[in-house]
């Protein structure tokens, strides 16, 4: 099992590149990196822990940039988005950066998208919640295609184009993975159905092996091998014994928090998780 972790990269905190040095010298897998555009001040979608909207979700950096900062940085620490807010993104722009990136970092870049909760956040960029996740898989599908095809096309209710030419390719064949989040019975057939990976987040009551056991039943309906997909859990709790049960279940890879805090906090925090890489 690989250990990385998740970041909100904000101006006040650390600089991303100095953060995946740090993390590559711990032995850390990976660095993936959450996405809010921005915060509308309405504030009318509640905060889905609970209370106030915490500080770093108004400041983000775009993961984009920020990981071309980190890739420039390390060598092999992979780098993710966690996650990437599909349905408020142009696919074909998308796809390019996803492209882009994986190429110039040598075939290092993970996929983690996801549908989003903040109403009024998708609804600026024309996006509609009742049907994000529809709008979501149109555009994963078409960026596949961009990725893999010469002449890619796509004709969808979304999303709809003639063949066009859209370069570079990924290094990563067909491309890189996609790794879908959220914890429902309709997540685990969007995963089975059109990606590589599941991205679960871990809760009081999450059990890896019933994770294990529902992706596998998701796969064998679908008709694929439960083994081609993966499961990369969110917010995995820092504690060897408790992460013992997570190895025994087959997961693949957790992502352990690095919190909200300025350089030498984060720094001082790193220290303390590196026995868990």
């Amino acid at each position: 099992m690989r250990t990385g972790v998740f970041y909100f990269p904000t101006e006040y905190g650390i600089e991303t590149g100095e953060l995946a040095r740090a993390l590559e010298e711990r032995g850390f897998d990976s660095l993936f990196l959450c996405e809010h555009t921005h915060i509308p001040v309405s504030r009318r979608s509640p905060f889905p822990g609970g209370g106030e909207l915490p500080r770093r979700y108004k400041h983000t950096h775009d993961p984009f940039v920020a990981l071309s900062f980190a890739a420039a940085a390390t060598k092999t620490l992979l780098l993710g988005t966690g996650v990437c807010l599909v349905p408020q993104r142009d696919p074909i722009i998308t796809a390019k950066s996803v492209a882009s990136l994986d190429r110039l970092s040598g075939g290092r870049f993970v996929f983690g998208v996801g549908g989003g909760w903040n109403v009024e956040e998708m609804e600026n960029h024309g996006a509609r919640y009742p049907t994000r996740f529809r709008l979501m898989e149109e555009r994963i599908r078409a960026m596949q295609a961009l990725w893999t095809e010469e002449e890619a096309s796509f004709h969808g209710e979304f999303v709809d184009f003639d063949p066009v030419w859209c370069y570079p390719k990924p290094v990563q064949r067909p491309h890189p993975p996609v790794l879908l989040g959220g914890e429902t019975d309709y997540t685990l057939k969007r995963v089975a159905a059109f990606c590589q990976g599941w991205f679960p987040r871990a809760g009081g009551d999450f059990d890896p092996k019933v994770a294990r056991e529902r992706l596998r039943r998701a796969a064998e309906g679908a008709g694929r091998d439960p083994a081609s997909l993966t499961i990369t859990v969110f917010r995995a709790p820092p504690e060897a014994g408790k992460l013992d049960a997570y190895r025994e279940a087959g997961i693949e890879r957790v992502l352990l928090e690095v919190p909200d805090l300025d350089r030498d906090g984060i720094l001082r925090r790193l220290d303390e998780l590196a026995p868990l890489a």
